[in-house]
């Protein structure tokens, strides 16, 4: 059994996630989300999916990196007729 590194739980199902040459050991994913995700330069949410990313910082989205200076930036493409399905 392995110890979580985030909240110090021991658990047979414990897994381990290896970046950068560093593996760390985790309990869930809501662990590892907690310890590993990048967060938005301006309000700090963990950004578990996508994400921006523009001079060096991540945002959680446009508005976001707008809000500190980016602003070739979007969350969405402009509507331009229907898309193909």
């Amino acid at each position: 059994m392995k110890t979580c590194e985030t909240c110090g739980n021991t658990y047979d199902k414990a897994f381990e996630v290896s970046i950068g040459g560093t593996t760390h050991v985790f309990d869930s994913f809501q662990c590892a989300i907690q310890a590993l995700a990048p967060r938005c330069a301006h309000c700090e949410t963990a950004i578990i999916g996508h994400g921006l990313e523009a001079r060096g910082q991540y945002y959680c989205c446009a508005h976001c990196a707008r809000q500190l200076g980016v602003r070739d930036v979007i969350d969405r493409a402009q509507e331009a007729g229907s898309a193909h399905v």
